[in-house]
């Protein structure tokens, strides 16, 4: 299992989710049972957002250099990263990419990526 923390300011990160690394399952944490908020292919890299119907392909992450790319109409957008300990950082374009959150435990550039994808994208 890889858990999924949210950056807070001189507090303590938050844990806001898990991912289940048998199922490639992504869960978001609450109180009384965890709802599952998507998927990751641990094969591709690609992540799916849970819908009513069929997943929705939502992103990708590049496994040699960990940046994250979101689905878009056209060419997918490069949107952050995930370096190779697990800190997830979101894009600013012509400045420093701000730190958001992280991941523990395997598997850490692709469960990074579904985590920020599913997790971390403003619309």
């Amino acid at each position: 299992m890889t858990k999924i923390f949210r950056h807070r300011m001189a507090l303590p990160d938050k844990q806001i989710g898990r991912i289940d690394l048998e199922t490639g399952n992504i869960y978001a944490t609450r109180v009384g049972p965890d709802k599952k908020v998507g998927r990751v292919d641990l094969q591709t890299g690609k992540v799916y957002q849970r819908l009513l119907g069929p997943d929705d392909y939502i992103g990708n992450v590049n496994q040699d250099n960990g940046r994250i790319y979101l689905q878009r109409l056209g060419p997918d957008d490069y949107i952050g990263r995930v370096e190779s300990d697990g800190k997830l950082y979101r894009h600013v374009p012509l400045g420093l990419d701000d730190y958001v959150g992280k991941v523990e435990g395997d598997e850490l550039l692709i469960c990074g990526a579904a985590a920020f994808l599913l997790f971390f994208v403003e619309d």
